[in-house]
């Protein structure tokens, strides 16, 4: 289904595509730039998620310009009842950027839950994953390390 959208919410569309502010009141930011309120532009944003035109609206971290120089994508072998407890857990480390549940059919792949770990070194990295595995909800891992990093953009529809 086709949406109009007035001039505001086309400026506060066209910001939110780019890199989001970079402090502590980023709505109030994008808000001032567009010629809105922070809640007409939160707003926007809540109704495009609610009616589906847009899935998810989030950070993306790029490690490499922080203090986090190693990464691993740690595949979860989880079972739908404890995803919530397992993913809820992992995701309130402090080295895990993203944590997802995602069922699997592959009979040689049984991982259902992923989380991306940061660390400064390796070791970090790995130290994290071991306290990860003493959740008690989780359960066997494959470490998945990134080869080379490819084309991360986002989509600019307007």
């Amino acid at each position: 289904m086709a949406q109009t959208f007035s001039e505001a919410e086309l400026r506060v569309l066209r910001i939110v595509q780019k890199d989001l502010p970079d402090s502590e009141t980023p709505y109030a930011d994008i808000a001032r730039e567009a010629g809105m309120t922070e809640e007409e532009v939160i707003g926007l944003l809540a109704r495009l998620k609610e009616s589906g035109a847009i899935r998810r609206f989030g950070v993306t971290l790029r490690h490499q310009k922080t203090a986090w120089t190693h990464n691993v994508m740690v595949a979860w072998k989880v079972s739908e009842e404890n995803a919530d407890a397992a993913g809820g857990a992992a995701a309130r480390h402090p080295c895990v950027s993203h944590c997802y549940f995602r069922p699997t059919t592959a009979e040689d792949w049984p991982y259902t839950l992923y989380t991306m770990v940061h660390g400064r070194s390796e070791e970090e990295c790995l130290r994290t994953v071991e306290e990860l595995r003493a959740i008690p909800e989780m359960g066997e891992c494959a470490m998945l390390k990134s080869l080379k990093e490819l084309k991360k953009t986002s989509m600019a529809y307007f």
